[in-house]
Order: structure tokens, then C-alpha cells, then sequence
């Protein structure tokens, strides 16, 4: 480790400021480079990311640019003069800003990479029921998650993680990987693997209101993986035609049940303080849930208020 090595470091969110943290231990941060304060929520207050909250109580200096390809922000770089940049958690920079430094720029990607390139690996790994998922370190080249791979570690996906449990977890595993790789680049000890593209590749797609959809067509475990891989954020998300209203549901944690039934998808079942939604195969029983024009809750003290009756269905 050596302090001497200078690094520019570039990151938005929470995910990238355990990084930021081990890094500023270990070497010279010169700078840090994260997103424009944006209005945020109903009051639309002027919000700071997590890495410039982080970088300020640090004494780090802050580089917010509006335009990654504009000349001052080339220039401020390069005046930096620093060795390496690491990305964590940030937009895809252009071949004008990454092609600076003298030992190239690295990305923490939370996937064994070539494996679920894009937005948001962690939710799509739990939504498609893997066992095994971790991290990759690479240098950036052109394409989006494609540079040779430095390293990478696994972990394994309890059946019972959601998105935020597998979130913390590679939080803290990806620090140290990259802790590692930039160790590793500075002692020139890094055995560069390339990307080799297959068939049966998954991809990180974006989250939008249509893949965060629950259809109760869907096979149970299915459903299940779906809830846990969208929980706590953005939420996966149906509709409960209720007497005469249509309400938005969230459903943030749940259990499952595989069985035999005659029932329609959507329709449910009350027992006790608990709901069972049928699906084709069996039944998922929401834990918390959050009904459109409540907040989000238990089931049990949800029904304490909320009648759910036999006509009520899940769409």
C-alpha cells in the first residue's frame, strides 16, 4: 500500500462510499467526482449524494460536473495528475476522461461479470433465483461492463436475502476487491482476464414500473424471488381490486407455499391475522405490505383496519 498513489475517485451512491472509505485509508484521494445536487421527494429539497455527503465530512475535494465531456472538467483532471481512477456506482464515462490516467481506470461491478452486465445486478440475481453471485473488479474500456476482468470474488444468495441484505453484503466485499485490485495494479501483480461473451448470458436491465410488476400467472417461487429481489427498493408491485376500487399494492416481504388448489390467480384466501394470494402452484402469504394510502406495514396490523374480503383479488 502507498499513500504516494494518487487516485481520483468517481461515485454517486451509498454502495460507493464503502469503497471511498477503505481507499481514503489506504491512499492519496485527490479528488472525488459524484453527481450535481438534484431536487428530491414531495418538498423537491436540494439533495446531496451519499459520496458528497461522505467526501465533505472527510475534507475531500468535490468535483460535481454537469457535462462529463466538457473541456474544464478534462482539464481539472488532468491537472490532478493523479495515477488511477475507480468508479463504483456512476455513469458511463467517456474515452476523453477514462483514458487519463497513467494506470487506467477500474470499475467495481456487483456481478461475476460477463454474468449480468447492467443497471442492477443485485435485484436481477435474487429475481431469477441464482444461488451464487459477488463482485468483479475491471479496467473500463468502450462498452458498458465489458473492460478485462482484474479480479472478482463470490458469495453465496441465502434463500431468504433481499435486494438490501445482498446489497450490504457486497457493499463491504466489493471494498475490499478493490482495496485488492488497486494494490495489485500498483505492484504490477494483476493477471488481466477478458470477457468472453456466451449464450446463456443474463442481463442487469434497468428497473422500470413493467419488470417490477407481480403476475400472479407466475409460478410462486417466482412471485417469491421477485418480492425479495425488489425489496426494499423500488418494490414489487400489484393491484388489489377491492369492492369498488382499484388500489396500488407494494409487497415487501413474504412467505411461500407450494400446493395443490382450484383457485384463480390473484384470488386469495383469509386466515386469521394473514392473507394466501394464489398463484399457479400455491400461494404467497405477504409479511409487510404497503396499500395504496396507507404506510407500509405488517399484514397482521394492516387487517386490524383493513377488511379484506373473499371477492377481493389480486391483478
Amino acid at each position: 500500500m502507498s499513500k504516494k498513489t494518487k487516485i481520483i475517485f468517481f461515485g454517486t451512491t451509498d454502495f460507493a462510499v464503502e469503497t471511498l472509505n477503505i481507499l481514503k485509508d489506504n491512499f492519496n484521494i485527490e479528488a472525488v467526482v459524484t453527481a450535481e445536487d438534484k431536487p428530491a421527494g414531495r418538498g423537491l429539497k436540494i439533495k446531496e449524494s451519499s459520496v458528497k455527503i461522505y467526501a465533505k465530512e472527510n475534507n475531500l475535494k468535490i468535483i460535481q460536473p454537469s457535462n462529463l465531456k466538457s473541456s474544464s472538467f478534462i482539464e481539472e483532471l488532468n491537472l490532478l495528475d493523479s495515477d488511477l481512477f475507480v468508479v463504483v456506482a456512476f455513469r458511463m464515462l467517456p474515452k476523453s476522461v477514462w483514458a487519463i490516467p497513467r494506470l487506467g481506470t477500474i470499475n467495481l461491478h456487483a456481478s461475476l461479470l460477463p454474468d449480468y452486465r447492467g443497471a442492477a445486478p443485485i435485484n436481477w440475481v435474487i429475481i431469477n433465483g441464482e444461488k451464487n453471485t459477488g463482485v468483479s473488479t475491471f479496467f473500463i474500456n468502450e462498452n458498458i461492463d465489458t473492460g478485462d476482468i482484474i479480479d472478482q470474488r463470490s458469495i453465496k444468495i441465502d434463500i431468504l436475502d433481499s435486494f438490501g441484505d445482498l446489497y450490504h453484503k457486497l457493499k463491504k466485499i466489493g471494498a475490499d476487491l478493490v482495496l485488492d485490485s488497486v494494490n495489485n495494479i500498483i505492484e504490477n501483480k494483476i493477471n488481466l482476464k477478458p470477457q468472453i461473451n456466451t449464450s446463456n448470458l443474463n442481463s442487469a436491465n434497468k428497473l422500470n414500473k413493467e419488470n417490477c410488476k407481480i403476475e400472479w400467472t407466475m409460478k410462486a417461487s417466482k412471485v417469491y424471488n421477485m418480492i425479495r429481489g425488489l425489496s426494499p427498493y423500488p418494490g414489487a408491485h400489484c393491484f388489489l381490486v377491492h369492492k369498488k376500487e382499484t388500489l396500488k399494492i407494494i409487497i415487501y416481504s413474504s412467505k411461500i407455499e407450494i400446493e395443490t388448489h382450484q383457485l384463480n390467480n390473484g384470488q386469495i384466501i383469509i386466515e386469521k391475522k394473514q392473507i394466501k394470494i394464489a398463484t399457479t402452484d400455491g400461494f404467497i402469504i405477504p409479511q409487510e405490505i404497503k396499500v395504496q394510502g396507507k404506510k407500509r406495514m405488517s399484514v397482521s396490523d394492516l387487517m386490524n383496519g383493513f377488511k379484506f374480503d373473499l371477492d377481493s383479488k389480486f391483478i
